[in-house]
């Protein structure tokens, strides 16, 4: 949801698209088919899918065998939904294929705000990987290191569902549930499915996703 109203508030800049999604072994499926058709409707100009499987790594509810924390445990503290470092490395992939095809930015979809407690959502963390850039690659050496935008970093949930309305972004095709069923339907109690839930009712608008216990 997020990643797809950033992308599209760029492209309404005059921005254009090259998009990633990544297959890290997540348990979400759903959300590469998703981003393959989000992509067309981005008028991407390209549309990249890396493999890096972090299920190897684990210490995560989305790449290993570890229950995802529904209702009120599912805000507490750092949750373990967190994927280690799953941004600087997500990152690092589209820092790479910036570099490559010579863009001048990549758009995350952070947001400090209505997040899950994610240390690597946060203007301090983008703002070191912008040194990162600038320091670690030829294009940044050479004075031109593709910067990190992040155009919702300081709204709120519902201030990105209005943004994403204004830029009739398809949110029923958006994929935000940690825990879907096997058909594709939201679980409608892990953390994302509930800041979700609460954005769309702040904003006076119906969610579209399809849930399980509606």
């Amino acid at each position: 949801m997020d990643s797809l109203v950033a992308a599209a508030h760029v492209k309404a800049e005059g921005v254009q698209l090259i998009s990633l999604a990544v297959d890290y072994g997540q348990r979400t499926r759903v959300e590469l088919d998703a981003a393959r058709s989000l992509a067309s409707w981005l008028e991407s100009l390209e549309h990249v899918e890396l493999a890096v499987d972090l299920r190897a790594v684990g210490g995560s509810a989305l790449t290993a065998e570890i229950a995802v924390p529904k209702g009120k445990s599912a805000s507490e503290g750092i949750p373990v939904t967190y994927v280690p470092a799953r941004n600087t490395l997500l990152l690092a992939l589209a820092l790479g294929l910036a570099e490559a095809r010579g863009a001048d930015a990549m758009v995350i979809g952070a947001n400090q705000i209505d997040y899950s407690g994610y240390p690597d959502c946060r203007p301090e963390f983008l703002d070191a990987f912008d040194e990162l850039a600038r320091v670690g690659t030829k294009a940044g050496v050479e004075g031109r290191p593709p910067k990190i935008l992040a155009p919702l970093l300081h709204l709120s949930k519902a201030e990105i569902v209005a943004r994403g309305l204004a830029l009739d972004v398809p949110f029923r095709e958006t994929v935000s549930c940690y825990d879907p069923d096997g058909s594709g339907a939201a679980c409608g109690a892990c953390d994302s499915c509930a800041l979700r839930r609460a954005g769309f009712d702040a904003a006076g608008v119906k969610d579209p996703t399809r849930y399980t216990n509606r």
